[in-house]
């Protein structure tokens, strides 16, 4: 396919000729991971429409019914890698840096930013939807941030939102890389809002009905709190005194000899999947969340672009 097929860009239709800003990440053999040029385009009519007053809101989803978005394109930094054992690595650099600056244009973006995170939404898709003002998951979500099982680190601005998620929950999801349906999202606040997919045509009609005016994000809020359901979680609600606890140690040392010690089967189990990843990540990774959750969230991309290009010149990534 080629690079110009893989992000899909509309404008709908709304009231007294404003319009919403509809993009659609379309590479679903790829679970629509995250390509440069895919990153470019994104960004660039980000930057188009944020200039456009006629444009009130942006939408942003994923092809087919199985991801909003996997990650970004592994196989391309990997091969860089090869191509560069021990760094440079000028695509690498390109990569991240272009990336890390989409992240904060959503995050920064002067209009509402509507996610559909349906299907499987990890690394690079957190970050296109985590930042958004509206994350809206359905039943097919599926969250998580399973870098410290590849050799690298919770980026996309992990070090930004995982220390503000409830408790000690994003030191949990950091570590573990557990994966999250739409209730224990919704817990851990990285989701906004619940909406089943059978409903999800009638909210955009709904969303396309607004009347525009100052306050557009009260009104979109408005809408989205109409079709959206109340939604428990799983493991977070059924566990969140443990890992409130345990993962609220001042070691990554401490955080596996509380979960051994807490005599809970569920804990023995975290603690053993968690020994499985590589510990160089889990070392970074403890320190990052604790050093994200005291800087702003420009301080923690410049601290990730820098863990970013460290981790491509190491050998537990490219393994």
């Amino acid at each position: 396919m080629p690079d110009k097929d893989l992000v899909l860009i509309k404008e709908l239709k709304a009231r007294n000729g404003t319009k919403i800003g509809h993009i659609t990440l379309n590479s679903e053999e790829t679970l629509n991971s995250l390509t440069l040029s895919m990153v470019d385009t994104i960004e660039s009519q980000l930057t188009n429409w944020e200039k456009e007053s006629d444009v009130i809101a942006v939408m942003i989803e994923g092809a087919g019914d199985r991801a909003f978005c996997a990650g970004g394109d592994i196989r391309a930094l990997y091969d860089s890698m090869v191509q560069n054992p021990g760094g440079p690595n000028p695509f690498a650099e390109a990569f991240f840096e272009r990336e890390y600056r989409l992240d904060y244009k959503i995050h920064t973006y002067s209009k509402p930013v509507i996610c559909w995170v349906d299907g499987i939404t990890m690394g690079g898709g957190d970050g296109l939807s985590v930042h958004g003002q509206y994350r809206i998951d359905t039943e097919r979500t599926l969250f998580a941030m399973p870098e410290t099982g590849i050799g690298y680190f919770p980026d996309v601005g992990g070090s930004y939102f995982l220390p503000r998620c409830p408790g000690s929950i994003g030191m949990y999801l950091g570590l573990s890389g557990a994966r999250l349906k739409a209730g224990d999202s919704l817990t851990a606040a990285v989701s906004t809002h619940y909406v089943p997919t059978n409903l999800v045509d009638r909210l955009i009609e709904a969303l396309e009905k607004i009347d525009p005016g100052e306050d557009v994000s009260f009104k979109v809020n408005t809408v989205l709190s109409e079709f959206s359901g109340a939604l428990e979680g799983e493991t977070l609600t059924s566990h969140r005194a443990i890992i409130d606890q345990c993962f609220s140690e001042d070691s990554l040392d401490q955080v596996l000899v509380a979960l051994d010690a807490s005599g809970d089967e569920w804990s023995k189990r975290t603690a053993s999947k968690i020994g499985e990843k590589s510990p160089t990540s889990l070392k970074v990774t403890f320190r990052q969340l604790r050093e994200g959750g005291a800087l702003d969230f420009e301080g923690c991309m410049r601290m990730e672009l820098r863990l970013a290009l460290r981790f491509m010149e190491d050998h537990d990534f490219y393994e």
